[in-house]
């Protein structure tokens, strides 16, 4: 690394201030193998490692038996797939150092450029009610468990996608519901604007969301932009609709698979499916509030929130039934 003068350019971990093993990654042995500390292998030689190849032929010599190091991995596949200078480099923050670093060092060491790629990306951590996401505290999700409980993927990737990079997204279930609710919002409006009139696109909502994602990737400020706009707009046109989709192609939330909804007689079932004993909880609820008895009707929508289940009053005197978090009955 020692020959390589712009080493910390990106990271800012100079040569100089380097500790070697300070990560706590590296043994003793491979340290004394470098001959500086900041130097990383390319090919490992290691016989209880799972995935092994035949290493490479080096100056008419084959390296022994192994697998490529980290940071080979990923300049080997984007020289591949992009050529020897990309235009974007994305990662998380815990990736600039020292796997970019020397991503960085290595590709322009082989192919003599001064840049490996033209702009760096590095989003922040996400966290979970404040805190990193733990399994211990049941706050560790996958995607295959929220969609196991009627979570859909729009309103999953609004939620992922709406906190500025450079900021810690904080994940939480209320932030999923409002998320989804906004992705609902959405979707009426876009029914709206196709079933109103021709209407012409309103250029000052484009102007502003693509000004805000001009303005280092402004997430939110473009998705404020949206709903002021959508706020203003009392009766969509098709125009409208067509303005929202060219948005989505930037936000990706509209396109996705939407949660199947059925309909009863009195309640509208989305992502859930209808059942005898939540009918019979509804029904009982629609006669304590017609004869407001309002704590009857509270301790229904507490039951049905102990099953796990959310209601919500819409038009028609129908309850909108979804998944919820699971309280305790």
């Amino acid at each position: 690394m020692q020959k390589y003068e712009a080493y910390g350019e990106l990271s800012g971990n100079t040569i100089d201030k380097l500790r070697g093993g300070a990560g706590g990654r590296v043994s003793d042995r491979n340290q004394a193998s470098k001959r500086h500390p900041a130097d990383f292998l390319l090919w490992k030689s290691d016989a209880s490692h799972l995935m092994r190849w035949d290493g490479p032929v080096i100056d008419g010599e084959r390296v022994g038996e192994g697998y490529p190091g980290w940071h080979i991995e990923c300049s080997v596949m984007a020289r591949n797939a992009l050529g020897d200078v990309i235009d974007l480099h994305s990662g998380g923050e815990d990736n600039i150092f020292p796997h970019h670093e020397c991503e960085r060092a290595q590709s322009c060491c082989f192919t003599g450029h001064d840049r490996f790629a033209r702009h760096w990306f590095h989003p922040r951590f996400l966290m979970v009610e404040g805190a990193k996401m733990s399994k211990s505290k049941g706050t560790f999700f996958t995607p295959r468990d929220l969609f196991a409980q009627g979570i859909e993927p729009a309103a999953l990737r609004l939620e992922l996608i709406k906190s500025h990079y450079r900021s810690n997204a904080d994940f939480s279930m209320q932030g999923l519901k409002d998320s989804g609710r906004q992705v609902e919002r959405w979707r009426r409006f876009v029914e709206q604007g196709d079933g109103g009139g021709a209407g012409d696109a309103d250029t000052s909502v484009r102007e502003a969301f693509a000004g805000a994602l001009s303005d280092d990737l402004n997430i939110s400020g473009a998705i404020g932009a949206v709903n002021s706009w959508i706020n203003s707009t009392k009766s969509p046109s098709r125009a409208d609709a067509a303005m929202i989709r060219e948005f989505d192609s930037v936000l990706g939330v509209l396109s996705l698979e939407r949660a199947e909804t059925k309909a009863t007689e009195i309640g509208v079932y989305q992502g859930v499916d209808p059942s005898p004993e939540v009918e019979a909880l509804l029904s009982e609820r629609a006669a304590a509030r017609k004869g407001k008895d309002y704590a009857r009707s509270d301790e229904i929508r507490d039951r049905l929130a102990g099953m796990g289940l959310a209601i919500k009053d819409v038009a028609g005197g129908k309850v909108e039934v979804s998944r919820g978090e699971t309280r305790n009955r």
